[in-house]
């Protein structure tokens, strides 16, 4: 309740907060937001065209671009948000210096900003999933359970990493670092039978991978049409608690000093 009776009294500060980042990003831009339909739709026609071949002697992967976009809407918002969340306190000092506003505020704006984003690559899902023709079922209602799983999970990150960076300002460097690392560790481009045969760890890191699970489960409701078992839920929600969790402690523990370090 205290949480949202923050939100109510700061809800004109995150409304302009959240769309000074959506104009900032398309600022002189002349398609403007249409980048945020268009973007996912280019690069799963260059990936489409360059993997799907190769993938379709998989039997698991009947439409590949379907299957590609997918993984690219979950794992491009975890991106995203995270990635532009973790310099917010770092790059809003002078305000956070002059005025008090609760500083969760910056980096959960950057996540409600990428959540921009992530609607408007729904779009394009939908356009692929008319385009070829895919089948579509009451489960993708479903959907909604997969995306809050990533958005709880990628708050719960951005809360670590903007306080984190406050310290290490070289975290903000080495991110890109570990999000390749992350994305060849989800199953965004790959079927998961391709895995056959992989070593024992490599296969237990990609199915521990909390990506992974909102992947699956987003596949099974979209794509699929079926209901995902119920293991992938349990698995979610319990990782979307400890990022949680973790990132709000560290926040809630660094926040009193980063009026020094910024």
């Amino acid at each position: 309740m205290s949480l949202i009776s923050v939100f109510v009294k700061y809800r004109a500060l995150i409304n302009q907060l959240v769309q000074r980042d959506i104009k900032t990003k398309y600022r002189r831009s002349v398609l403007g937001l249409l980048w945020t339909v268009l973007n996912p739709l280019l690069m799963m026609t260059v990936l489409s065209i360059v993997f799907s071949y190769f993938f379709s002697r998989y039997g698991d992967v009947e439409n590949f671009p379907v299957y590609l976009l997918c993984g690219q809407v979950i794992f491009n918002f975890f991106n995203e948000s995270t990635s532009i969340a973790m310099g917010s306190i770092v790059h809003s000092g002078e305000l956070i210096k002059k005025v008090y506003v609760p500083k969760y505020l910056f980096p959960i704006t950057k996540v409600m900003s990428s959540g921009v984003n992530l609607l408007s690559s729904m779009i394009a899902l939908v356009i692929v999933m008319v385009a070829t023709r895919s089948r579509v079922t009451p489960t993708v209602l479903l959907a909604v359970f997969p995306l809050l799983y990533v958005l709880l999970f990628s708050t719960g990150v951005s809360l670590f990493l903007s306080a984190a960076a406050v310290s290490f300002r070289d975290l903000m460097h080495l991110y890109s670092v570990v999000t390749t690392a992350w994305m060849y560790l989800t199953p965004v481009i790959y079927p998961m039978s391709i895995l056959d045969g992989a070593p024992k760890w490599a296969v237990f890191i990609i199915n521990a991978n909390p990506l992974t699970a909102f992947i699956k489960i987003f596949r099974a409701v979209v794509l699929d049409g079926v209901t995902a078992p119920w293991i992938l839920h349990v698995q979610s929600i319990v990782w979307c608690v400890i990022a949680l969790v973790i990132g709000s402690l560290v926040f809630k523990k660094s926040q009193d000093k980063f009026i020094l370090k910024i």
